[in-house]
């Protein structure tokens, strides 16, 4: 069950520390995910993962990592914070900055500002594509590499399956955006209509992408926790842990099941990469 498969974890804020949660899970009944794609938050928890970190190293990542912080501030780059300011936490937990040096198969997705299309990284440098796969406009610089400028893998790409599509015999979706019903008088704050906005560009986008996935998991309780909200990084680790504990016995039937072939319509643009 674990031969050639890979996950997929999507972009969501501080809701994408449920992907931690998820992956304990996981781990805890012998799902062994040998390759990772992963968007924005998504890709911070990939990467951690692919490191090899437990999962209270990787919640001790968003908890030590501040979203705001003053002496970030950019005065000089598009947006409200310098995203390359934030190097300084992530060298701490990727020292030799490579993907060479991960244990697993990664892969992390920004958006290519220029040229209107999600690049997929897979080799080198590796900070600089996390940085750049968070850098959220209008609240993060978008980070240059090799003189293109990348922002928030989310924008074109939050759940970033296409990668794994051709490589891996058996794929798991973890999608942190659900959309639930709203009623008028919810809608009070410009804040509440942003969130809004967001999640469902987000849905919209990922929800396109479900069927390339033998299971899509999507816990239901996220939908009340905000964007950036880390208050709550506990309760959201605990959600996604709680919830994929749940589900695990739809994942593991899923994981079982006979495989149907498929691959992407929209290839166009999009990278695909060998796995021999």
């Amino acid at each position: 069950m674990n031969e050639k498969l890979g996950v997929v974890l999507s972009g969501g804020g501080v809701r994408g520390i449920a992907h931690i949660g998820f992956l304990k899970a996981l781990e805890e009944n012998g799902i062994h995910p040998k390759f990772i794609s992963g968007a924005s938050a998504g890709a911070l928890v990939g990467a951690l993962y692919a490191a090899g970190y437990s999962p209270g190293d990787m919640v001790n990542f968003f908890k030590t990592t501040p979203i705001f912080k003053f002496s970030f501030y950019s005065s000089s780059k598009p947006g409200l914070l310098d995203s390359e300011k934030y190097r300084i936490f992530f060298e701490k937990y990727f020292p030799e900055n490579n993907f060479f040096a991960l244990e697993k198969s990664l892969f992390v997705v920004a958006t290519d500002l220029g040229n209107a299309h999600p690049h997929f990284f897979r080799k080198g440098n590796l900070i600089k594509p996390l940085l750049a796969s968070a850098a959220l406009p209008p609240l993060f610089s978008p980070v240059e590499i090799e003189g293109v400028l990348y922002a928030d893998g989310g924008i074109m790409c939050n759940l970033p399956v296409e990668p794994l599509e051709k490589g891996c015999h058996r794929i798991i979706g973890s999608f942190v955006n659900p959309v639930r019903r709203l009623p008028k008088k919810h809608f009070t704050s410009t804040m509440k209509i942003f969130q809004r906005a967001s999640d469902l560009r987000f849905y919209a986008d990922s929800k396109s992408k479900f069927h390339l996935c033998d299971y899509v998991f999507e816990p239901q309780s996220l939908s009340k926790i905000n964007l950036l909200d880390t208050r709550n990084i506990d309760k959201v680790f605990e959600i996604g842990y709680r919830e994929a504990l749940e589900s695990m016995d739809d994942i593991v039937k899923a994981l079982l099941q006979p495989k149907n072939i498929f691959y992407s319509k929209e290839s166009s643009q999009q990278e695909y990469f060998s796995f021999d």
